[in-house]
């Protein structure tokens, strides 16, 4: 799977912004998908998941209430609408598709996008 994270850009604290990740090569419904961030100086961290028909979720505790993730299996893509940004969401944005849900919340991808950066200005 093949996978390009779009979306990112500078926004102000308690702005808002959808993020992106078109998919190709495998049958993109086969596969979990997560969203992932890593902030400069930090390590990665796990951001949200989906379940392959978009019926499960789970979010990290730092983004519960504030971001949404979604999918649409006919366009291959998974979504991340990001509301009430702080600073602290400041970070490059990956996408990353697993075989089972509770791999994508193990953070046990098995293929990995390229990201796209999200600035919040305070």
């Amino acid at each position: 799977v093949q996978l390009q994270a779009s979306g990112g850009g500078l926004v102000q604290a308690g702005g808002s912004l959808r993020l992106s990740c078109a998919a190709s090569g495998r049958t993109f419904s086969n596969y979990a998908m997560g969203w992932f961030r890593q902030a400069p100086g930090k390590e990665r961290e796990f951001v949200a998941a989906i379940s392959w028909g978009g019926g499960s979720t789970d979010y990290a505790d730092s983004v519960k209430g504030r971001f949404t993730i979604s999918r649409d299996n006919a366009k291959n893509t998974v979504y991340l609408k990001m509301n009430d940004l702080k600073p602290e969401d400041t970070a490059v944005y990956s996408c990353a598709a697993a075989l089972t849900m509770g791999a994508a919340m193990r953070s046990d991808m098995d293929y990995w996008g390229k990201g796209t950066l999200v600035t919040v200005s305070s």
